[in-house]
């Protein structure tokens, strides 16, 4: 069995008996259920991914259909096939944004971190080249704003060779042609309103010929868009496996900067809009969250805090760099962490009552704060960070009880973050 060998005319046999038998009656045919994260697209029309996949390889020559066991719905096999056939494949909404979307989209981050991992570059003396990790992050930071996933090759090629000209720092050539093919062919990139196939990464002349007739339009494929759109743990992890794979001996922070993925709003989720009603009352519906699950995302996301640090330190016993400026990528990860730990409650155990009002985002009015300030010597790390009401910030800064509430807040901040996200 190789879902390799499954061609768009089987997904197309696949759709078509989808449509003649109607959905129910598909799934129930082949044994799947209905799929909860990916659906596949065709003329606006939307199908179960997985079981269109499974169908599909019954429709080769002397092949049985497959059963749901016998493989994944995910980024690496049914997704990848479809996308790689240039069909659409689309990220279904997380409802409530509760346990069951934050599991999903924390292993769909850990197979595209692995895909990122497995990356095909070339490499030089000095390190790998920077063709492939300066397209991506570029392509996230369009995903962290919202833009389009699709951008015409013109717009696509001028963004990139300028990107290409300042950091390409290991012999780099202003040619966006060759990272654009080689994440095509890994499954991560499309490319749309074309003709014919697409060729591989590979010659000179050939390439420009095909891009200057065919003038595609491309961006990250769609699951993989979806995910790093709507997911801040799933960009930051994205975004550290590839500074950590492909940066090595580079200073990262002008390429993160330029492309816009060098602050606190990387680490977060896009605004859901917050219950339907008008209600002030409306909480927003999450549910309770599992305090196992609370508790490992919290260790995720110091961890991640930690990985930062320490490539700003020592490394291999050699001063890597020097910052004496807050790193708010870390901020961002150190202010998530926090505001999971804390419940949505003032961390100030003398708190006289936070306000009842909450944000445009139907979240509590908190303000995350460097207990030690950073130019004190403070860290970027949720042991010496605390959330505060309003009122409880504006005394920490500048009432004149401040001094002595620092103190009580640092010994605060250090018993949450080694006691974590658990229940009082």
């Amino acid at each position: 069995m190789t879902l390799a060998d499954i061609g768009a005319a089987q997904v197309a046999r696949a759709v078509e008996e989808f449509d003649r038998l109607g959905r129910r009656a598909f799934l129930e045919r082949y044994g799947f259920g209905p799929s909860r994260t990916y659906h596949l697209v065709v003329d606006g029309r939307s199908y179960d991914s997985k079981a269109i996949v499974g169908a599909a390889h019954g429709f080769l020559p002397g092949l049985r259909p497959l059963k749901p066991s016998e493989f994944s719905g995910g980024l690496d096999h049914a997704v990848r096939v479809l996308t790689d056939l240039g069909f659409r494949v689309e990220r279904s909404p997380a409802v409530g944004g509760g346990v069951d979307a934050d599991t999903t989209a924390d292993a769909d981050t850990d197979r595209l971190v692995g895909r990122i991992a497995k990356l095909r570059v070339a490499t030089t003396a000095g390190g790998p080249r920077l063709y492939q990790p300066i397209t991506l992050l570029w392509a996230i930071g369009r995903a962290l704003r919202g833009e389009p996933r699709l951008l015409s090759w013109e717009e696509t090629a001028a963004a990139l060779r300028k990107l290409l000209e300042s950091h390409g720092l290991r012999g780099e050539r202003p040619r966006p042609d060759y990272p654009v093919l080689a994440l095509h062919r890994a499954g991560l990139w499309s490319l749309e309103e074309h003709t014919g196939g697409v060729p591989s990464a590979h010659g000179d002349a050939a390439l420009l010929r095909w891009f200057a007739e065919q003038r595609p339009t491309g961006g990250l494929a769609e699951p993989v868009y979806a995910l790093l759109a709507g997911s801040g743990r799933a960009r930051v992890a994205v975004i550290e496996a590839i500074v950590d794979r492909f940066f090595d001996g580079v200073d990262e922070v002008p390429l993160l900067t330029e492309v816009g993925l060098y602050e606190d709003s990387v680490a977060d989720d896009p605004d859901t809009g917050g219950p339907a009603a008008d209600d002030p009352a409306l909480d927003g519906g999450d549910g309770p969250v599992d305090p196992v699950v609370a508790a490992a995302q919290y260790e995720k996301w110091c961890a991640a805090v930690e990985r930062r640090e320490a490539r700003e330190g020592l490394r291999d016993g050699v001063r890597y760099r020097e910052r004496t400026v807050r790193d708010p990528v870390r901020s961002g990860l150190a202010r998530q962490a926090v505001l999971a730990r804390c419940d949505g409650r003032c961390e100030n155990p003398g708190c006289q009552g936070q306000p009842d009002d909450v944000t445009d985002r139907w979240e509590p009015l908190l303000e995350v704060d460097h207990v030690v300030e950073l130019a004190a010597g403070g860290r970027d790390h949720p042991s010496q960070m605390v959330a505060l009401c309003p009122n409880c910030h504006a005394v920490k800064t500048r009432g004149r009880t401040r001094h002595r509430l620092r103190e009580v807040l640092l010994e605060v901040a250090l018993e949450r973050h080694r006691r974590g996200p658990l229940p009082s």
